[in-house]
């Protein structure tokens, strides 16, 4: 068999693409923009302060859903007290930067991230909510930093606020947020995706979100253990 006879080569096969569209740069910013607003607002819902705070650390870390559920109160360092109160949501930033641990993937990857003033303005805004919404649990406050903002129900069981969401916690949450967003401004603006892994890879496409720095994951101590 000559050489012009040898059987062609079988195409590479291209990396999956996510099904649905992502949004663009400015789609995703204005999202960002209109949380962080709206969350300072003195009439502001606690469940628009929650979304805030996922589009800030979605855009500063490039975390997914599952990556920020593992986030705990502990894995933040919102800087000197006070000092995030100069910054401006989606405005002009202060030189105050705070930084958080996230475990990425499957794996758990424990990478540390920056997170920029404005960032911090929301994140500081909801550890005050999440105290208020967890102050009619017995015992501690959760460590999870994403509580639920409404008394559920669960087979029949009322589950009250303050506990850890879960993940379809969020994407209901991020629908209604939608439905609400979409309603108001009707054709204003285009609508919102349906989505927020849409909006969350605009970000990570652009290049915005820090890629931190992986760290040693630092396990606690056993009780048992000899002294």
């Amino acid at each position: 068999m000559t050489s012009d006879d040898a059987l062609p080569e079988a195409p590479t096969s291209a990396p999956a693409r996510y099904p649905r569209p992502t949004v663009g740069l400015d789609e995703a910013e204005w999202v960002w923009r209109h949380l962080g607003v709206e969350a300072l607002r003195p009439d502001g819902k606690p469940e628009t302060v929650r979304l805030a705070v996922i589009a800030g650390l979605t855009r500063a870390t490039g975390a997914r859903y599952g990556d920020l559920l593992r986030v705990r109160v502990e894995d933040l360092d919102l800087g000197p007290a006070g000092a995030a109160g100069r910054g401006r949501v989606a405005g002009e930033r202060a030189s105050v930067e705070g930084r958080v641990l996230v475990r990425h993937g499957k794996h758990r990857t424990l990478r540390r991230h920056r997170l920029p003033s404005d960032v911090l303005v929301v994140l500081r805004h909801w550890m005050t909510v999440r105290e208020e919404l967890a102050a009619e649990l017995e015992g501690s406050v959760p460590r999870a930093l994403l509580l639920t903002v409404h008394h559920t129900h669960d087979n029949g069981t009322t589950v009250a606020s303050g506990l850890p969401i879960t993940r379809q916690g969020l994407v209901l949450s991020w629908r209604r947020f939608v439905l609400r967003t979409n309603a108001r401004f009707g054709a204003a603006r285009p609508p919102l995706p349906t989505r927020f892994e849409q909006v969350r890879r605009a970000w990570c496409d652009a290049g915005v979100p820090d890629l931190g720095t992986e760290v040693a994951e630092v396990l606690p101590a056993s009780s048992d253990a000899q002294e």
